[in-house]
This record gives structure tokens, C-alpha cells and sequence, in this order.
């Protein structure tokens, strides 16, 4: 099996449609964020506690866990160049974190819940997204802040810099997709496609010519940023969509994540229209592409029982072949491609549901409880061990005015 960056136009063999495991905390919390490591070592996750914890990206076991926020973390992202990790909080705190998750700068940048955050393309600012409503670009090294985007009449949510373009996207409870001009704070134009709040705003990575938003209307959609128009229409969701995902080297394979915690993977290239529909056409094939109805797509693949609640994040292993997902149900999950030939997986109750599961012999409802417990038991040592090891050494009497020079103890133990 080749990585995925040997077959950029085979987008559908790196759809992660393999369950490889489920990772849970001692003291569990909903998961709200899932971040890899830039060089994909580990996941990171940030909690609803405020806390860190760190898996292993090969083992998927407990590496560490530590108390970074105050209150829950709500955003978090890796600069372009790896340097850097910034993550914000519900209380409006950012903060900025060294690869080793040292924290060395929190600054109040908002004073309500902040929701998204995004780092311009040479790393010198970042832009974050607010329950005030308001957008505010930070010069990085000094945070400060530079401007405040203002225009949204309601909760901004989601929020992303264009990778290599001087553009903002900004997501709304306002029902409104706005475009942005980072450098005079204008807004650039107004995307009506959605009835909805705006629950994720994403520039595709690859080559930044669409732009992926979804919201709780149910359906997500694609736009062309040369034409300034929806291109394609995500359909196939029971609930409303909560996050979604682009994949770091396939332009074509988008993923959304279900307020019911379904997991759906599109193919924008291949409508996967069920039987009995007629196949629309993309607008680019008509006669008249800028007044042409977008093109619905329906998923290649659906993971319709992938958490038992909301999923709130996904993040792609830089590589590209293992997805990450966080939910409300505490549960971070790990998803891989399948291999060629192998079938047992989709029979799963990750596709199924655990009663059609058991009934066809496929999952045990006792065994995966047991299993299920099994590996919380394995966590809860881990992460002991963990919390063990990351305390300081206690502190030894020294003998005044020689430093280094421990004080010897009395036959009582004192010094």
C-alpha cells in the first residue's frame, strides 16, 4: 500500500473507512479539539477541562496530559512553520506553546468564548474568531493586536487565512459566509449559500482555489474562489454538520463530521447519487457556469455510528492516512484505510450500529465492553505514570552559603 502523496488522483483509496482505536482519559471530558503534531507523532487534544493530553500516533496509547487552560479549550493550531502552537480558551485567552508545550505568552484577547483561530501564511499574525461577534488579527511575535474585523450581527464561529493569499474567511451564527481583506479590514464579499449557523469555515490546503463551510442546515458546500460562487452541494446528513476537514493532499476528498456523530467522506468529483436520482451536472460543464445550480454530491463512504454524540473535530495525519476524530462522547477515535481485499470492517458497529453488529455476529456487546474497560484500565496506569513522572523531585535542605551542598540529617530525619 502506497502513502497517499504517491497517489494524489486516488483519492478514494485513502477514504479511512477502518475503526483502529478508540482512546479515552482517566476522568473523562468532551473532546473539542484534535490537533497532530507536525511531525505526526503524536495527537493532541484539548478538552473541556482545559486539559492537554498527548497520544502516541503509532500505539494510539497515553503519553501525558497537563492542565493548559483554565477553562475549556476551544481552539488550537500549528503555525506553517511547526515552530508554534496557539490555542483559545472560553474565556478569550490565547496562548502560545513551543513544540516541547512550553507555555511562554498568554494574552486576553477577547473577553467572551473564543472560537477559531488561523495563522497568516509566513506565521507573522494570527486571526481569531469570537462570541462577540468580532474577527481580530494579532501581530504573533508581540501580541498585539492590529485590527478588528467587524461586520458579522452575531457569534462568529469559524474562522481561516488562506494559505498563500492575503484572505480571510470568517463563518457566523448570522447565517454568513464573509470574506476578508487582512490588510485594510474590509469586508471583501457576503456568501449567502446557507440557512443556517456557520459551524466551519476551511480554504482547501493544496492548491487554495475552493473554500469547504458547513453549517446546521444539514448540508456543506464548496466554492470556487475564481468564480465567486457554490459549486457543489454536500447532502446525505440526517443532523446538523458540526466540523469538516479537507485532506492534506487529495483536492477532492472532503470530510464532515454529524451533530449525531456520523462521519461522512465526499468525493467532490464522483456525485454518488442514489439510485432512483437524477445525476446533476458541475456548473463548469454548462453553458452558462455562473448561474448554473451547484452540483450535489452525496458521500463515497458513511461512518454512521463513528462516536455516539456530536463530533466537534477531525485533523488528518500529516502523512494522510490515519484521520482523528474528537466528540462530545469523551471519545478521541483513530480511522484508517482499509486493506485491499478487507471487508469485515465495514460490518462494524461503527457502520452498522452496535444492535445490527451483534446481531450478525460482528461486535460483542460484552466483549467490547470488556475490552472497552480492559483499555481505560491500561490508560488510567499510563496516565498515572505519566502524572508520576512529571513531578518535580522534592527539594533538599541546602547548608547556607554553599550552594549544591546538601545538609546532613538527624538520627529524627530532620536537617
Amino acid at each position: 500500500m502506497l502513502p497517499p502523496a504517491a497517489k494524489p488522483q486516488s483519492a478514494a483509496d485513502t477514504i479511512p473507512s477502518k475503526h483502529l482505536h478508540s482512546s479515552l482519559n482517566k476522568i473523562k471530558h468532551p473532546v473539542n479539539i484534535v490537533r497532530w503534531t507536525p511531525e505526526g507523532r503524536r495527537l493532541l487534544t484539548g478538552s473541556s477541562s482545559g486539559e492537554f493530553t498527548l497520544w502516541n500516533g503509532m500505539g494510539f496509547n497515553f503519553e501525558t496530559i497537563m492542565q493548559a487552560h483554565d477553562s475549556a479549550v476551544r481552539a488550537a493550531t500549528y503555525s506553517h512553520s511547526d515552530d508554534w502552537l496557539v490555542s483559545a480558551d472560553q474565556d478569550g485567552v490565547v496562548k502560545y506553546w513551543q513544540p516541547n508545550f512550553n507555555n511562554v505568552k498568554a494574552i486576553q484577547a477577547h473577553n467572551d468564548p473564543i472560537r477559531d483561530l488561523a495563522f497568516s501564511p509566513n506565521d507573522s499574525k494570527f486571526v481569531t474568531a469570537c462570541d462577540d461577534s468580532s474577527l481580530k488579527i494579532f501581530d504573533f511575535s508581540g501580541g498585539i493586536e492590529e485590527s478588528t474585523l467587524s461586520g458579522h450581527n452575531w457569534d462568529a464561529k469559524s474562522v481561516d487565512w488562506h494559505p498563500t493569499k492575503g484572505l480571510i474567511v470568517s463563518g457566523s451564527k448570522d447565517h454568513q459566509v464573509k470574506l476578508w481583506d487582512p490588510r485594510t479590514g474590509r469586508c471583501l464579499t457576503t456568501l449567502h449559500g446557507h440557512k443556517n449557523t456557520i459551524s466551519k469555515t476551511a480554504f482547501e490546503p493544496t492548491r487554495g482555489q475552493l473554500l469547504a463551510t458547513c453549517a446546521r442546515d444539514q448540508t456543506a458546500r464548496v466554492f470556487d474562489l475564481r468564480m465567486m460562487r457554490d459549486i457543489c452541494l454536500l447532502r446525505g446528513h440526517e443532523k446538523d454538520i458540526s466540523t469538516l476537514t479537507w485532506h492534506p493532499f487529495h483536492v477532492s476528498l472532503l470530510t464532515t463530521g454529524g451533530s449525531d456523530g456520523s462521519i461522512f467522506h465526499y468525493l467532490l468529483d464522483e456525485p454518488n447519487s442514489p439510485p432512483g436520482t437524477v445525476t446533476s451536472i458541475p456548473p463548469y460543464d454548462t453553458s452558462d457556469p455562473s448561474n448554473a445550480p451547484a452540483q450535489t454530491i452525496h458521500p463515497a463512504h458513511r461512518l454512521q455510528y463513528a462516536h455516539d454524540f456530536a463530533v466537534w473535530s477531525l485533523d488528518w495525519h500529516p502523512l494522510g492516512h490515519i484521520l482523528a476524530s474528537g466528540s462530545n462522547d469523551r471519545v478521541t477515535r483513530f480511522w484508517t484505510r482499509a486493506r485491499p481485499g478487507e471487508s469485515d470492517c465495514f460490518n462494524d458497529r461503527y457502520h452498522i450500529g452496535e444492535a445490527a453488529a451483534e446481531a450478525q455476529g460482528t461486535w460483542d456487546r460484552r466483549g467490547g465492553r470488556r475490552m472497552m474497560r480492559e483499555e481505560e484500565e491500561q490508560e488510567m496506569e499510563d496516565e498515572a505514570e505519566g502524572l508520576v513522572d512529571q513531578k518535580m523531585p522534592a527539594k533538599q535542605p541546602i547548608l547556607p552559603g554553599i550552594p549544591g551542598l546538601t545538609a546532613p540529617l538527624q538520627k529524627d530525619g530532620t536537617s
